[in-house]
């Protein structure tokens, strides 16, 4: 990958077990306590602009981390780096063109993610410019905490992508229920039960989906590092030159 993360992930390999469980334990605190409330925040804001204040009635128009988290979601979190939260409630009857709204709204949560990530890839940038010109455990901490932002950046690009797949009851098949005729999108709600198993198995057993997928978070990660690392390495040019 681009900019610092290869220095960083080999500095972070050679110091230890505690070093890697601390990392991701902070960088899996930040994701459930801040990335997912935003995430469905998101649903929320953008569902509410469109007409449907069913997320504000029950509280869930607000970043309060209580409000939005899934135990075994967090857990999921921790232990793989996929999880969720409690989804905000929606009602399409207030929206004046349901399917596209849906979509909209829909859209939202991953949106979410991946400006979040752009920020966390930036940030992590920031903190091994900085760690350039710091000796000691000031060097270190700010080495510790870029590897921390490149994971969350990692884990909010995984979720945006895993959210975008078509596959109910993912955001992607509502955004894709917008392209569909009105019995087509009927058809395919009428099956959705069936298609959380189909997207259980997809998940578990698929090498080629898992790989897919891996591609892709490799891809968006790379232009984010590339774009966020080029005026810190601008910057470091002009100071050896």
């Amino acid at each position: 990958m681009g900019g610092l993360i290869g220095v960083l992930t080999s500095d972070a390999s050679g110091m230890g077990l505690l070093y890697e469980i601390l990392y991701l334990l902070l960088s899996a605190a930040i994701v459930v306590f801040l990335t997912m409330p935003i995430h469905e925040w998101a649903h929320g804001f953008a569902a509410g602009k469109l007409g449907d204040p069913t997320a504000r009635y029950y509280g869930r128009l607000r970043l309060n981390p209580m409000a939005h988290i899934d135990p075994v979601g967090a857990l999921g979190i921790l232990l793989f780096g996929i999880g969720w939260a409690k989804p905000v409630p929606v009602d399409t009857r207030y929206f004046k063109n349901p399917k596209k709204d849906m979509a909209l709204t829909a859209f939202a949560g991953p949106l979410a993610n991946l400006i979040m990530a752009f920020v966390s890839v930036f940030v992590a940038n920031l903190f091994g410019f900085i760690s350039y010109f710091v000796n000691g455990l000031p060097g270190y901490i700010l080495t510790f905490l870029a590897v921390v932002f490149y994971r969350v950046a990692l884990i909010n690009i995984s979720l945006a992508i895993f959210n975008l797949v078509p596959i109910p009851p993912l955001d992607g098949s509502k955004i894709l229920a917008a392209f569909l005729s009105d019995r087509a999108y009927y058809s395919l709600m009428r099956y959705e039960r069936y298609f959380s198993f189909i997207l259980l198995g997809l998940i578990f057993f698929s090498t080629r989906f898992s790989t897919i997928l891996s591609v892709m978070v490799s891809g968006v990660f790379n232009a984010f590092d590339t774009v966020t690392w080029w005026p810190f390495e601008a910057i470091l040019r002009a100071i050896i030159n």
